[in-house]
């Protein structure tokens, strides 16, 4: 009886004692799975401006060139007729089919800024890829304009921090926006301004694109109710902070004090 007690406690023991390691093995394993995530959680996520903190009555009207150049003319003619001047994103694709487009444009006093050089989907590129992309529209704007500018907007809005760092790196200040026309999808003039109207306020960036239904016919109506609604259109440029900022978590542009 004594040496089959002795056995059942030491199994008993040995049960015990191979218990207490499984399960320091599971919790050791589970605590390297949780600083895995908060790693990869607190990693900094860059982000481009979407707007900025002033308390100027400023808007930047932005306008994407991708597609056709149809609506050119008629589109420099309005802008002018409003002595409003605003920031034109190229891709380079475009820039090649309409240069002459590009340099009225440019004549007319309008900023003309980077939107890649093929308008792919840049969070698919690696880093070398993304600058390439920038450093080839970059090229193509200057040969034209004469100017560097150091304005970029990702295509479709796509970004990570590959894209913001492959800007950065090169000199660029990244520009998304936080109102969205939707021209598009081809909404008319009414439907546009129904996104936007209730909405403004000082350091907006408002997207829109040429080439579309109804953008040209629309642009004089947008920027006339703009106007009444007291803000002043200005270039990007015009708008945000050049150093001494800061962007918090939801794009806003801060200027440090």
């Amino acid at each position: 009886m004594f040496l089959v007690f002795n056995k059942q406690k030491i199994v008993t023991y040995f049960v015990s004692v191979l218990t207490v390691v499984l399960l320091f093995f599971v919790a050791s394993t589970l605590n390297k799975k949780d600083e895995i995530v908060e790693t990869s959680a607190g990693a900094e996520r860059l982000l481009p401006i979407y707007n900025v903190k002033t308390e100027e009555k400023k808007i930047a009207f932005t306008m994407n060139c991708a597609w056709n150049a149809d609506d050119i003319d008629s589109i420099l003619e309005t802008l002018e007729k409003n002595n409003v001047k605003i920031t034109f994103f190229m891709v380079g694709e475009w820039i090649d089919k309409y240069p002459e487009a590009v340099k009225k444009i440019n004549e007319a006093g309008h900023e003309i800024a980077n939107h890649s050089d093929t308008h792919k989907h840049v969070n698919n590129l690696s880093y070398e890829d993304n600058v390439k992309e920038i450093q080839s529209a970059n090229e193509k704007i200057k040969n034209i304009t004469g100017k560097d500018n150091k304005l970029y907007r990702a295509p479709y809005g796509e970004y990570n921090n590959t894209v913001i760092k492959a800007a950065k790196d090169n000199g660029y200040i990244p520009i998304q926006w936080n109102l969205d026309t939707l021209d598009y999808t081809g909404i008319t003039g009414e439907e546009m301004w129904k996104r936007i109207d209730g909405k403004l306020k000082e350091g907006d960036i408002i997207l829109s694109h040429n080439g579309t239904e109804h953008t040209a016919e629309a642009l004089d109506m947008l920027i006339k109710n703009i106007k009444e609604k007291g803000f002043e259109i200005v270039k990007v440029s015009d708008l945000i902070y050049h150093d001494n900022y800061k962007i918090d978590i939801n794009g806003t542009q801060i200027k440090d004090k």
